[in-house]
């Protein structure tokens, strides 16, 4: 699933690494709902910064930091889009509210620091250390990365600018086993820019490839593939 939408309270609040930034940069290009959302998180996070920061008495402090932890971030519905957006700030909010009324001597709360607002798989995949990152270069056609993180048993797809696949046809995604076996892990969506959480257990692909399979997919390849990614 593409959850690149999640990224908009990230993005403006400039927390994403270079690659999700760029991407997320690229997607703002064709959704006005993530524009439009990020340009209110800044609106609202330089109306917080003219605040002034005051100590407050602990029973206000204890108040503010229980609310903190008990706030629950909602992803994004296409639907109602909207109202959704107020409940999606809501965290951000809070958190920035928190930082002004604390005061002096106490760590910021962020959304992304309770067990609930943990990073995605994707996430952590693509900022893992061991991250293994292969390129390829299709030419007119687009460009494509897979990033593989042993640690975190996953792999990404990232495309740009990627071609549709003929009518009644999907690019399909495979990773590669220590025995040469395609094992099928994920079919890519009818767009240019995506980010696709492989399925499966890739900390030991030692590759992966995208080949033209039927609507619907293949248990195996049917087809050359058209990208192979060096994960070795």
């Amino acid at each position: 699933m593409n959850d690149i939408h999640l990224l908009s309270g990230a993005y403006a609040l400039d927390a994403l690494d270079e690659l999700e930034r760029a991407r997320f940069k690229e997607h703002l290009a064709q959704c006005p709902e993530c524009t439009e959302e990020v340009e209110s998180l800044r609106e609202t996070a330089a109306l917080l910064g003219e605040g002034q920061a005051t100590t407050p008495p602990p029973t206000l402090r204890d108040a503010v930091l229980t609310a903190v932890s008990q706030v629950r971030p909602l992803p994004p519905v296409v639907p109602h889009a909207r109202r959704l957006r107020v409940s999606r700030f809501l965290p951000l909010l809070v958190a920035a509210v928190a930082a002004l009324v604390v005061g002096t001597g106490v760590v910021a709360w962020s959304p992304w620091s309770s067990d609930e607002a943990a990073p995605t798989a994707t996430q952590r995949v693509l900022q893992a250390e061991d991250a293994v990152r292969a390129v390829v270069d299709l030419g007119e056609a687009g460009r494509a990365t897979v990033v593989r993180s042993a640690s975190e048993h996953r792999a990404v797809l990232i495309t740009e600018d990627m071609v549709e696949p003929p009518e009644g046809k999907v690019f399909q995604v495979w990773l590669q086993t220590p025995d040469d076996d395609m094992v099928p892990a994920a079919l890519m969506e009818r767009v240019p820019n995506q980010t696709v959480l492989l399925d499966g257990d890739a900390s030991e692909a030692i590759g992966a490839g995208i080949t033209v399979e039927p609507e619907g997919g293949s248990p195996a390849p049917t087809t050359e593939p058209i990208a192979l990614f060096d994960l070795s």
